[in-house]
């Protein structure tokens, strides 16, 4: 143990006029003082299991986190107290041979109170209150076996302090160094299952497990956001209101850069809000807790701050966690029927659109079937009559409607529509041909067919 001491004879009769010795030299006080120090610490090493069981119930009555521990296995405990004192104490006597080995036990108890839980600051508290238990013990066997001792013994105070702050150091460090190993393996196993959920491939007898690690309950109900920035790529958001990526708003705390992209903002006030995300390959995927009443979504869907660019697609609603895998494929395919320049898609208020970009090659034979003869049309021309078909769509079939849409008159409307019936041979007052028409305008529009 290093020495910091000041001569005996410096001490009682003032400085002297000697000068001051080399550091590597000890005068004849610090050699007794060390001497003191290490036979009242040869008394405490044959004392251990008495200093054990006064620290442990110390420990008991002192501090409340570590009362459970005791009550679970008090042997454990006062071998672990046992262990420690030991090397402690002998480090005080040789510190060459136990420093390395009371290292070694240090950061074992800093790593074992981490893995349990126990609250760092207690873990320091109780290593100060055996510091504090091993020095009055040094000084009552000191004073009982030499009083005037006990003023050499207070050179060496220092000492043993710094050596309480060492160890308090060693401890803290390994606590800290555990607690991150432990933070990521959580992390990464909530990653791992929330990952299994949104991919369907969660066992069933799993799901009890999810639910206690995710918080939230087995048989809620529940839909998934899907976001994404421009035709593909993953977007970022913020849960309420703050400005963080989808990787770093929930679970999946990871994905550098995500937090420059165009934020989704979930309205704080809604159960959404508490949305659990996870990144995907070209959209990022948030499962929604829903508690209110059936119309929950629609309103979160018209709350929802979606930018210039951003594309949001809300799946229909899912019981239990069992179906979150439904959920997300839900979600994509409304994803999928957002207009490329970006908006938000509640699937349940866009099915016939969700029936079209599901199946695409379908979609697009119904586009070119329907509208193909339009493609013989002058570009401009064709367009006009495709913009004034979407217009009276879109107005229930009122020409006036239409025309107010399109700052034209309603007979120009008419004709418009009049005319494209002789291109294609459809008769818009047929209700099949209506669904067509309607179905095939959808296909042009999300799949540029």
């Amino acid at each position: 143990m290093p020495q910091v001491v000041r001569s005996r004879n410096g001490a009682l009769h003032g400085p002297s006029p000697v000068p001051p010795l080399p550091h590597r030299f000890r005068s004849l006080a610090d050699r007794e003082a060390v001497e003191v120090l290490h036979r009242a610490a040869r008394v405490l090493v044959a004392s251990l299991p008495a200093l054990t069981d006064r620290l442990v119930e110390a420990l008991y009555a002192q501090e409340p986190a570590y009362r459970a521990a005791i009550d679970s296995d008090r042997a454990e405990v006062w071998q672990e107290v046992h262990h420690s004192l030991r090397h402690n104490v002998g480090s005080l006597i040789q510190p060459r041979e136990f420093r390395e080995s009371a290292h070694r036990t240090s950061r074992w108890i800093g790593e074992i109170r981490a893995e349990q839980g126990v609250p760092l600051d207690a873990v320091l508290h109780a290593f100060r209150m055996g510091g504090a238990m091993v020095w009055q013990d040094l000084v009552d066997e000191t004073a009982r076996r030499d009083p005037d001792d006990i003023r050499l013994l207070v050179h060496v105070a220092a000492d043993v302090w710094n050596f309480v702050d060492e160890h308090c150091g060693v401890v803290a460090d390994a606590y800290r160094q555990a607690e991150r190993r432990l933070s990521w393996r959580r992390e990464n196993r909530q990653r791992l299952m929330v990952a299994a959920l949104l991919d369907g491939t969660a066992r069933i007898a799993d799901l009890a497990e999810a639910a206690d690690m995710l918080g939230l309950p087995e048989q809620g109900r529940y839909a998934v956001l899907a976001v994404a920035v421009g035709p593909r790529g993953p977007g970022a958001v913020a849960a309420g209101g703050g400005l963080v990526s989808a990787s770093d708003a929930g679970v999946a705390r990871h994905g550098p850069g995500l937090a420059a992209r165009p934020p989704v903002v979930l309205p704080a006030a809604h159960p959404g809000a508490a949305a659990l995300w996870h990144p995907g390959p070209d959209a990022e995927f948030a499962i929604l807790p829903l508690t209110g009443p059936p119309g929950e979504l629609s309103e979160l869907a018209a709350a929802l701050d979606v930018p210039a660019g951003t594309r949001a697609g809300i799946g229909s609603a899912v019981e239990g966690l069992a179906a979150l895998g439904d959920a997300r494929r839900l979600a994509e395919t409304a994803l999928r029927a957002c207009p490329a320049t970006g908006g938000t898609v509640l699937l349940d208020e866009h099915l016939p659109d969700a029936l079209v970009v599901s199946s695409p090659a379908l979609a697009g034979a119904l586009a070119d079937r329907v509208l193909g003869p339009l493609d013989r049309l002058d570009p401009a021309d064709r367009d006009v009559i495709v913009e004034t078909l979407t217009a009276w769509l879109d107005a229930d079939g009122s020409a006036q409607r239409a025309g107010a849409r399109l700052y034209c008159h309603r007979n120009t409307v008419l004709n418009r529509l009049r005319r494209f019936e002789q291109l294609t041979g459809r008769c818009l007052t047929r209700p099949r041909d209506a669904v067509e028409v309607s179905l095939a305008l959808a296909a042009r529009r999300l799949l540029g067919t």
